[in-house]
């Protein structure tokens, strides 16, 4: 494996693990894409640090079991969002009919 890769890999779980870091925040922080992040974490920094593997896919195991909270509460903040926004526009044709 090249140099460039282990490191990368070592510092992807260094980053997940210091900032319980979700895959997809990673991918964008280190420029590559999720499947990336996948391959380093499981299958090349188990070859080059396995101790370092298993802690960064506890947290990346736990941010998995609790992605369709996430993705509830993002969902419930967006149609929150929308019904301010449509209440806004209402009360503006109100005021400009009066």
């Amino acid at each position: 494996m090249k140099d460039y890769i282990e490191e990368r890999a070592l510092e992807i779980a260094s980053y997940i693990i210091e900032n319980q870091a979700t895959v997809r925040q990673t991918a964008r922080q280190f420029g590559v894409s999720k499947s990336t992040i996948h391959k380093d974490v499981t299958d090349r920094l188990s070859q080059i640090n396995p101790q370092l593997a298993k802690e960064a896919r506890k947290v990346l195991d736990f941010n998995k079991q609790e992605r369709h909270i996430r993705g509830g509460l993002a969902t419930r903040e967006k149609y929150l969002h929308l019904h301010e926004t449509s209440l806004h526009s209402e009360i503006q044709k109100e005021r400009s009919a009066i």
